[in-house]
């Protein structure tokens, strides 16, 4: 036993609309880091794939199906109790108009306003590349 923090996998997705912009969601109230705007995702279970979870975490948060490409990149994020992968995948809407379910605000975001958003710090590497 190593006495580290069990590893939590988390998902989330980059959803861009016809004009190139970028789904982005707040962290709802009550949660870790409120308030943040973040890609939309959540938590993988135990008996899912990282895909399966996407598609399930943006259908209950979001109400939209979508249809999960490539993965794009990962972080780590690390606190004193847990750690974090954070997997991030392109993925496409199929169906739906993304609408808050879990008292979240969504918005579409242009590439270039991205860096003026309050996010947290796993999503920061992987913003500043999606805005360049």
């Amino acid at each position: 036993m190593t006495g580290r923090p069990e590893l939590t996998m988390v998902v989330a997705a980059v959803v861009r609309d016809g004009e190139g912009r970028i789904l982005m969601a707040t962290r709802p109230r009550g949660r870790h880091m409120e308030g943040l705007w973040e890609l939309p995702g959540g938590k993988v279970e135990a008996d899912e794939e990282p895909e399966e979870a996407l598609v399930r975490e943006l259908r209950e948060e979001l109400g939209v199906e979508v249809e999960v490409g490539a993965p794009l990149t990962f972080a780590i994020h690390r606190e004193p109790s847990r750690r974090i992968l954070l997997l991030f995948f392109e993925a496409r809407l199929v169906r739906g108009v993304p609408e808050p379910r879990e008292g979240q605000s969504v918005r579409w975001v242009a590439p270039a306003e991205l860096p003026a958003l309050r996010t947290p710090p796993a999503d920061a590497a992987l913003i500043e590349r999606l805005a360049s």
